[in-house]
């Protein structure tokens, strides 16, 4: 009996453990109401600039476990408006809340609350902060803490989702909603939502929230980073103990469709945080057909003002209803042709006023979109339609592709910092995948022809991440173009290239970057440097043998098999230690760029791991 008498007390406490314990989206969040304890707002500090009211602002979140914590914040709005839009803004990892991002959104109109979450500095150093009461969140100490396991300090004593920072960050957000509604400046009942890189998840993991009326996360916030990429086995995230309870209550993947109000998501196609499959996921399951998504090709973690533009507009058009947002394209890929090459056929929203400025279809076979290369296809218009022929280089390759639809809206637009103002509008269309087996079924011919050519320029720099272009000392130009089937390396090839430059005494910096991201494959990620002196100014031929590429550590490149990416860029800005004098005159050009000597031969299959027979990694695109 008294066993019997132990085991049914187990069962109790068991069954309430389970009941306390979320493990769904709506648990989580059903004991948190945003608008139940008082903000108890505080004004620290007040300026008027260019028609523009700006208030740093602190406000409580919520009491956990008997802590109260508070949020530091910046809240602006053009001086004299009443009942605007609102916008809440969450800053990126390692960031904070800027007042010029603020300010900026003022400008366009909108009531705008940039939140401190992360707890760096907000304006001066004694200025009163965000304040976590010593439960880890934030940078600072005790810094953000990713898991639900306990960890000293946390609110729960058990695996349990609230012991993690996410979830008082998104609180953050949801009280800066509540914020807004008790502002006379604001509309509360009219919100957008918006955030970069962690912003990014924490929009998602936000706008399940029914007041927000538009969301736009950028390069974060994809859901799935615990799931392989499929076709590249072990590619997942690692994790903590108790990554079931994780997932179930703080993956993205499970708040993606619960979200009711419209998404623009802006990407980058070789993000690392929200890699590009991983967004398609997540964005595919939204409940309602009201998103878009504009992704800049070739970057990472970064975008252009044509893509950045598709927010500013979003909110235009779901918030201020001033635009009208043109819909996605409508795409087909056909896969049997009469030449064996599979067509990618575009038809563009033409029914608007804004002008069609481009439809650019990109393609590309590596299967982590990290470090694929995304070909530029040649674009014939027939009609309202656009063609695009998308050859396949390997049979035992997936074929991924996607357009890119540019309008001109006649006006340019006020863009933020780091941006030039621009009247163009990019919009991504779906992306279509063939697998291996759709491939061989259709009688795709593949045409895997090796280039020496990597670059002539007749493009410009079309196929290239530009970074700080026009900066003298911090100019940096990348490509995955070199991880191309067409374009890899020859085994003991050089790289050849042509430089101008207008000034004597530089150093230029070539490097092959390898296996970045691939550390699934038991390989180490690693930084080869070519670091070339050019003492004269004019034209400069240059020949670098593989051996003349060399790690920090002395290592030296053996070959090009695992290249994921080439980069020019300053030598005292890559390795400031061997070179101290910055680049002297103006952004040199580049005239070629190829590959001399060598002989071509097979490339192993990049994303396998150093024992590939362990792995089935083409058992995701079987039927």
């Amino acid at each position: 009996m008294r066993l019997v008498l132990l085991l049914f007390l187990i069962a109790i406490v068991n069954t309430t453990f389970a009941q306390q314990v979320p493990h769904s989206v709506e648990q989580t969040w059903e004991h948190f109401d945003a608008r139940a304890e008082p903000l108890e707002t505080e004004v620290i500090l007040e300026s008027l600039e260019d028609g523009i009211v700006l208030r740093h602002v602190r406000y409580v979140v919520g009491t956990f476990d008997g802590k109260k914590t508070r949020v530091a914040a910046f809240y602006a709005f053009p001086d004299g408006r009443k009942q605007l839009p609102g916008i809440v803004q969450l800053h990126g990892g390692g960031q904070r809340a800027m007042p010029e991002t603020a300010r900026f959104w003022a400008a366009h109109g909108y009531a705008t609350v940039a939140v401190n979450w992360g707890e760096h500095v907000i304006g001066e150093n004694n200025d009163t902060n965000t304040d976590w009461a010593g439960i880890p969140a934030g940078f600072l100490d005790p810094k953000h803490h990713n898991a639900v396991t306990p960890a000293d300090g946390t609110i729960h004593n058990e695996p349990h989702p609230w012991n993690s920072s996410w979830l008082l960050y998104s609180a953050a957000a949801r009280r800066a909603i509540t914020f807004l509604e008790q502002q006379p400046e604001a509309d509360g009942s009219n919100v957008g939502l918006m955030g970069h890189s962690m912003g990014g998840r924490l929009t998602v993991l936000t706008a399940t929230d029914p007041r927000v009326k538009a969301a736009s996360p950028s390069v974060g916030g994809s859901g799935y980073l615990y799931s392989d990429i499929n076709g590249v086995p072990g590619s997942a995230r690692r994790m903590q103990a108790d990554l079931e309870l994780y997932n179930s209550t703080l993956d993205c993947k499970h708040y993606w469709p619960k979200i009711q109000c419209p998404v623009m998501f802006l990407g980058a196609t070789n993000d690392f945080n929200s890699p590009m499959e991983l967004v398609l996921r997540g964005f595919r399951s939204l409940p309602k057909a009201n998103g878009a998504m504009s992704f800049t090709p070739h970057m990472n973690h970064r975008f252009t003002a044509d893509n950045y533009a598709a927010r500013v507009r979003w909110f235009e058009t779901h918030l201020k209803r001033t635009f009208t947002f043109p819909t996605t394209a409508s795409v087909r890929l056909e896969l049997k042709s009469d030449d064996g090459a599979p067509r990618f056929t575009v038809r563009p929203d033409l029914s608007g006023s804004h002008q069609l400025k481009s439809v650019a279809v990109y393609y590309g076979y590596d299967r982590d979109p990290r470090a694929r290369f995304w070909r530029s296809a040649l674009v014939v218009r027939n009609g309202d339609s656009f063609i695009a022929t998308c050859p396949v280089a390997d049979l035992n390759e997936p074929l991924f592709v996607f357009a890119n639809v540019t309008y001109d809206t006649g006006s340019p637009l006020k863009m933020p910092r780091g941006y030039n103002d621009t009247p163009l509008l990019t919009i991504t269309s779906e992306c279509r995948l063939a697998s291996p087996i759709q491939l061989a079924r259709a009688g795709v011919t593949p045409r895997g022809d090796r280039q020496r050519q990597i670059e002539d320029f007749s493009h410009g720099w079309r196929d290239w991440s530009l970074v700080g272009v026009g900066h003298t000392a911090h100019w940096n130009y990348e490509t995955h173009k070199v991880n191309d089937p067409a374009f890899a390396g020859p085994r003991g090839a050089s790289l050849a290239l042509e430089i101008e430059t207008t000034a004597p005494s530089n150093t230029l910096a070539v490097i092959m970057d390898v296996d970045r991201w691939r550390g699934y494959t038991g390989r180490k990620p690693r930084r080869f440097t070519a670091l070339v002196e050019l003492p004269d100014a004019g034209s400069h031929s240059l020949t670098l043998s593989v051996d003349q590429f060399v790690t920090r550590e002395g290592e030296v490149l053996e070959n090009y098999d695992f290249v994921t990416s080439l980069i020019l860029t300053p030598g005292q800005k890559e390795q400031p230690e061997k070179v101290t004098e910055v680049w002297q005159g103006r952004v040199p050009v580049f005239k070629y760029i190829r590959w001399e000597g060598g002989e071509f031969a097979a490339r192993p299959r990049p994303y396998l791991k150093l024992r590939a027979s362990e792995v089935d990694a083409d058992a995701a695109f079987r039927e």
